[in-house]
């Protein structure tokens, strides 16, 4: 052994051996450390063993393993390619204009090869989307201009409604076509009406002639159920009401749906969207009467549409007749008061006494709360229509108007069954008060009541009705012993 630069014995020797070098600086790859020789050959034949080992977590700063940059993340999106039946085709309706009128002239005037042509083409053609178009061609012969012209350089076909000849048969044979369309593609549906409603909104732009044949089918559309009265709307335009465009229209379109149908058919779609009060709205508001509406469709030739405006008007006065009636009695009024604002509105809406005497009753019955106890009622009952007999007297000067109150309070005791046991107390009543007279009386209990309690009624009524018939002299005594005081 040697001391550091010393032999053992002290004496002088051969030199210390040098330091060995250093190792070799390690390499890093795939997670394993290898010396500077690299990792180990691997024979072809030795399986590839992924190491098991999670790799070290990144460091931070400059490092000799990572001398290299990191990417900073970008944004972009993967680009896909639109697929074939997704583009959307570019709105086209000149071409498509093009292939019906195409089609149109080929059928020629033979509307069943029309109807059979449109049915096939369905089937090739964008209907829905080109539904305004279809139509525009179907009616006019081309498209449309705003305002209802066509336009000069376009193409356009005689195979429709604007070109045909103007008569009710015509017209009828073009509904069918329109029928089988859309009982075909009923989405169609909501467009015809559009197309209609702006139509006539346009038809200023339309000659006489055309407005015609328009308003035939119109009305025969309307009478088959294939159009919704609600497309009458666009009629009460303020331009074509002005000008009388909507009147004239108007008569062209009943005539044809009343002879395709009745009035109670056409009153019935009328009601159904709300329009049966609306009809004088068809001329302008200095012109809105009914003695105005009358004489204009009478003279036209639609006498019962004339009689249908006048019942409806009639109804309407007596709706706001009842209401005020039952506003003056609930604020306590004169009898002379109400009698007298009666009478006017008779008189000023034409409204018959029968039908008065009605109103009075319903409104004299509806301003008390009765007992619900059927033993009480008919106390109650004597005792408020004995306060109103002077009101309902006024207005039962006729034979009729007394029988009308007599089928009234049958009506009413029947559907109010509290009121069974009191209605001959009621007739004695009036018969006493002078609201009611013998020969009404009689005729209602021998032929002229209804069903209503028929038999309940007519045996409460016996005993009177047989002293009605024997009494000569004495009435009021026997009455009086008969029935009691009222």
């Amino acid at each position: 052994m040697y001391a550091w630069g010393v032999p053992a014995g002290g004496a002088e020797g051969p030199p210390p051996p040098l330091r060995p070098p250093p190792p070799p600086l390690l390499s890093l790859e795939g997670g394993r450390m290898y010396g500077a020789a690299g990792p180990p050959a691997r024979s072809a034949s030795a399986p590839l063993v992924r190491s098991l080992r999670r790799p070290p977590p990144p460091t931070t700063g400059v490092s000799f393993m990572n001398n290299q940059k990191q990417q900073k993340p970008t944004l972009s999106g993967q680009r896909f390619k639109t697929r074939k039946r997704d583009e959307k085709e570019r709105f086209d309706p000149t071409q498509f204009q093009d292939c019906i009128i195409q089609g149109l002239t080929e059928t020629g005037t033979d509307l069943e090869a029309v109807a059979k042509f449109l049915d096939a083409s369905g089937a090739k053609l964008d209907y829905r989307r080109y539904a305004e178009t279809l139509f525009d061609i179907l009616v006019a012969g081309g498209m449309l201009a705003p305002g209802g012209t066509l336009a000069d350089d376009m193409m356009r076909t005689d195979v429709c409604v604007f070109a045909a000849q103007e008569d009710l048969e015509t017209m009828q044979a073009f509904a069918q076509v329109f029928n089988k369309l859309i009982r075909r593609y009923k989405y169609l549906e909501k467009g015809f009406e559009d197309e209609v409603k702006k139509l006539l909104l346009f038809l200023k732009g339309f000659s006489e002639s055309e407005r015609n044949k328009l308003a035939m089918l119109t009305g025969v559309l309307l009478a088959n159920g294939t159009l919704n009265a609600s497309i009458l709307n666009s009629l009460y335009n303020e331009n074509l009401v002005k000008e009388g465009v909507s009147a004239a229209f108007a008569v062209k379109l009943f005539k044809s749906w009343i002879n395709e149908k009745d009035i109670n058919a056409v009153a019935a779609s009328l009601r159904k969207v709300s329009m049966d009060n609306r009809l004088m709205e068809l001329f302008p508001a200095n012109k809105q009467s009914v003695e105005h509406f009358t004489k204009y469709f009478t003279e036209a030739g639609l006498k019962e549409l004339s009689e249908y405006v006048r019942n409806q008007q009639t109804i309407g006065a007596r709706k706001e007749l009842q209401k005020e009636l039952q506003e003056q009695m609930s604020r306590g009024d004169p009898f002379k008061d109400i009698i007298l604002y009666v009478k006017e509105e008779m008189k000023k809406n034409n409204i018959p006494e029968p039908v008065v005497i009605g109103i009075v009753w319903s409104s004299v019955m509806s301003t008390v709360e009765w007992n619900k106890k059927e033993e009480l009622v008919a106390e109650q009952a004597i005792k408020h229509l004995k306060q109103y007999s002077p009101l309902l007297a006024a207005f039962t000067t006729q034979g009729q108007s007394e029988l009308t109150l007599l089928l009234k309070i049958q009506e009413y005791c029947y559907d109010n069954i509290h009121f069974m046991k009191a209605f001959q107390k009621i007739v004695v009543l009036f018969y006493k008060a002078e609201v009611l007279s013998e020969e009404p009386i009689l005729k209602w209990y021998k032929d002229a009541h209804v069903a209503k309690g028929k038999s309940v009624f007519l045996e409460q009524m016996k005993k009177f009705v047989e002293w009605l018939k024997n009494a000569e002299e004495g009435k009021s005594f026997h009455l009086c012993s008969l029935f009691g005081k009222a």
